[in-house]
C-alpha cells in the first residue's frame, strides 16, 4: 500500500510492478478520478468525511484499511505521514512494515525541532533559531527581529517542501506565520512552527 497520492504513489506503484508486487492504493473523494488510483492494483475510498489532505493523514482508518486488504508494509512516500512516528508506530502495532526509518528514529528525526535537539547534545553546528514551537505572531516577530531578517518560518513536521515560509522583511512575519501555522495544520495534522535564520547563497552537503 502507499499512503500517498499523485505522482509520489505512481512512481512507487511503477516501481512495485517491476518487482511484480501486488499494489493497493488510497485515495480521497477528490482524487477519484487521480491516474495514480488506477495505477495501483486496488484502491479504495478513504477519510469519506475528511477534507481533501485530512484522508491522507488519518492514521487509524488508513490502518484498518491495510488490515482489511491484508496488506503486509505500506510506503509513505513523502511529506504526510512520511516522518510521522506515530505512523510508523501504528503499522509496526499491526504488524505491518513500514517501508522507512523505524519509529524510534522517526520521534528523534521527524520533528525538527526535536532533531535539532539531538544535534546541539551531540555539538553539531546548528543554524541560529528557535528551539520550541513559536507561541504566536508576536514571539515570531520578536524572533525574528532577534536573529536578523532574512528568516525562515518551518513546519516542524513539515517534509517534502511544504510549510516553509521565507521573510526577508519584518512587516511580512506576521502574516507568515498564520500561512505556514495553516498549511502544516492541513499537511502534516501538526500545526508546531519554528524560525530559523535564512542563509543566503549557502553550500549545500547532504548525507543520507
Amino acid at each position: 500500500m502507499v499512503a500517498n497520492r499523485g505522482e509520489i504513489a505512481i512512481r512507487v506503484f511503477r516501481a512495485c510492478h517491476d518487482l511484480t508486487l501486488h499494489t493497493v492504493a488510497i485515495y480521497s473523494n477528490e482524487d477519484i478520478n487521480a491516474l495514480f488510483r488506477i495505477t495501483a492494483d486496488e484502491a479504495y475510498l478513504i477519510g469519506e468525511n475528511k477534507s481533501p489532505l485530512g484522508a491522507y493523514l488519518d492514521i487509524p482508518a488508513i490502518i484498518n484499511m491495510a488490515k482489511r486488504r491484508g496488506v503486509d508494509a505500506i510506503h509513505p512516500g513523502y511529506g504526510f505521514l512520511s516522518e510521522n512516528a506515530d505512523f510508523a508506530r501504528a503499522c509496526e502495532a499491526a504488524g505491518i512494515k513500514f517501508i522507512g526509518p523505524p519509529s524510534t528514529v522517526l520521534a528523534k528525526m521527524g520533528d525538527k525541532l526535536v532533531a535539532k535537539k539531538v544535534a546541539l547534545e551531540c555539538g553539531v553546528p546548528t543554524i541560529p533559531g528557535s528551539e520550541a514551537p513559536l507561541k504566536d505572531a508576536d514571539e515570531a516577530l520578536e524572533k525574528a527581529l532577534e536573529f536578523g531578517m532574512p528568516v525562515i518560518l518551518k513546519a516542524a513536521a513539515g517534509g517534502g517542501g511544504r510549510g516553509m515560509r521565507l521573510c526577508t522583511k519584518a512587516e511580512e512575519v506576521k502574516d507568515s506565520f498564520a500561512l505556514v501555522k495553516s498549511e502544516a495544520k492541513k499537511a502534516f495534522g501538526n500545526d508546531d512552527i519554528f524560525m530559523e535564520k535564512f542563509l543566503v547563497e549557502p553550500k549545500h552537503i547532504e548525507v543520507q
